[in-house]
């Protein structure tokens, strides 16, 4: 934001899934403090009031892609970010493979059809980013989990090959325990967070903030990355 608190108006358009709450909801509210236009993409409304903010009553997990295709059509998106999550856990002898199919679908295979509709769409500093997890290196009981979030790695790298030479990036930010609904998930018992030696688990605005850095100009070199924020639990 410029120093005499206005929004800068050369800010971009940024499409944000998973808008409602948590690390989504934090994404949107920073990218609006720092001037973009948003539009947010969730089942429920984002609680969020902004003259440059618009909410799409999308659910990921059940929408045919020419209703998303056609819900987009009139965006001019410079920027995707792909926040939606869900988490369910198991360990080997009582895995769920109806679990493990829908946390593919929404983390997967919803932004390799965002990113497909949108990137075409990009110019020279446009921006994709994914949010992923620390646990895409292996983490006990959530097995299906990790390897969805592992493939957005594999995503991203292979589209920041693609896209480097039209100036668009392509990164992902993994966290570690985020201080948001998912990791109060019933869905989740058995599996409980562990508290990093920071003390404390990442806050969702800690997480935007990466996210916004890495949609301005100056994060321009950084594509086809992961960036891990977890207060120290990966070390």
């Amino acid at each position: 934001m410029p120093p005499d608190g206005q929004p800068d108006s050369s800010s971009g358009h940024a499409v944000v899934t998973g808008a409602s709450s948590g690390i989504g909801a934090a994404i949107v509210t920073r990218l609006l403090q720092d001037g973009w236009s948003v539009t947010g993409l969730s089942r429920t409304a984002a609680d969020i009031v902004a003259p440059s903010f618009q909410h799409r009553a999308v659910d990921l997990l059940e929408v045919h892609p020419g209703d998303l295709r056609a819900a987009l059509a009139d965006i001019p998106a410079t920027a995707l970010v792909h926040a939606a999550g869900v988490l369910r856990v198991g360990e080997l002898g009582g895995l769920d493979r109806e679990a493990g199919a829908l946390m593919w679908r929404l983390h997967v295979d919803s932004a390799a059809l965002l990113a497909d509709m949108l990137a075409p769409r990009m110019g020279v500093g446009g921006r994709i980013v994914l949010i992923g997890s620390r646990t895409a290196g292996g983490s006990a009981g959530r097995s299906q989990y990790a390897a969805s979030k592992a493939a957005l790695v594999g995503l991203a790298r292979s589209w920041a090959i693609e896209l480097a030479p039209r100036g668009i990036t392509v990164n992902v930010i993994a966290p570690g325990a985020t201080e948001t609904p998912m990791l109060r998930d019933p869905a989740r018992a058995g599996v409980a967070p562990r508290l990093p030696p920071s003390g404390r688990f990442v806050q969702p605005d800690e997480i935007a903030a990466v996210a916004a850095f890495l949609l301005s100009e100056a994060a321009c070199s950084i594509t086809g990355q992961q960036i891990v924020v977890c207060g120290g639990a990966s070390l």
